[in-house]
């Protein structure tokens, strides 16, 4: 049965179960491979509290196997254990049989975003701005090994050396090693604002 949060807010969500950090994001996203000019999706699982990423997967298209792979990755690292919830956009590949079945096997909640408004799901837009943006994965490979070599690289260095200013400029392994409030460093929306019309 699926768990729906998405009316509440993240910030309201995160004070029901405790933490940010029990909160799973997910998304995959397309990565054009130019042999014989196809797509691969990358899958990202995404720590709420940290921003870490503890899973992904390179696959062929759109099926559950993909994000499927993610996820045993994230849960196989994961040495918390308190409850979870893991938040997605309504993608197939994240509402099929087997993928719900292995969230409700580990006993984990299952909240997905409501109209598919990119807001409902910010930690993994974000997420994949920065990848294709800062570590300029948004581009054209010559085969896949290139691919995923390229994303291994990319998800190390945001993992270990990007500092973060949602997580009191720590880098996602620093955050992730954090209990309690992360401090935010960036200025909220009115601030900015003010600033654009001084």
């Amino acid at each position: 049965m699926k768990l729906n949060y998405t009316r509440v807010g993240i910030g309201r969500l995160c004070m029901l179960f405790g933490k940010t950090r029990h909160a799973f994001y997910d998304k995959a996203w397309h990565i054009q491979e130019r042999v014989e000019v196809h797509y691969i999706v990358l899958s990202l699982i995404t720590d709420a509290y940290s921003k870490l990423i503890l899973g992904f997967c390179l696959y062929h298209s759109l099926e559950a196997e993909g994000t499927l792979i993610a996820l045993r990755m994230a849960l196989e690292q994961r040495s918390k254990t308190t409850s979870l919830i893991h938040h997605s956009d309504r993608g197939v590949q994240y509402c099929c049989n087997d993928y719900v079945k292995l969230l409700h096997e580990k006993e984990i909640q299952v909240s997905m975003t409501d109209k598919g408004d990119p807001y409902e799901n910010a930690i993994a837009e974000r997420m994949n701005g920065i990848l294709k943006t800062d570590f300029n994965l948004c581009r054209e490979f010559k085969s896949q090994e290139e691919a995923l070599a390229a994303v291994g690289k990319s998800i190390h260095a945001y993992n270990h050396i990007r500092p973060h200013m949602s997580c009191n400029y720590l880098t996602p392994v620093e955050a992730h090693q954090m209990t309690g409030v992360l401090e935010k460093k960036w200025k909220p929306k009115k601030y900015l604002k003010q600033i654009e019309y001084a």
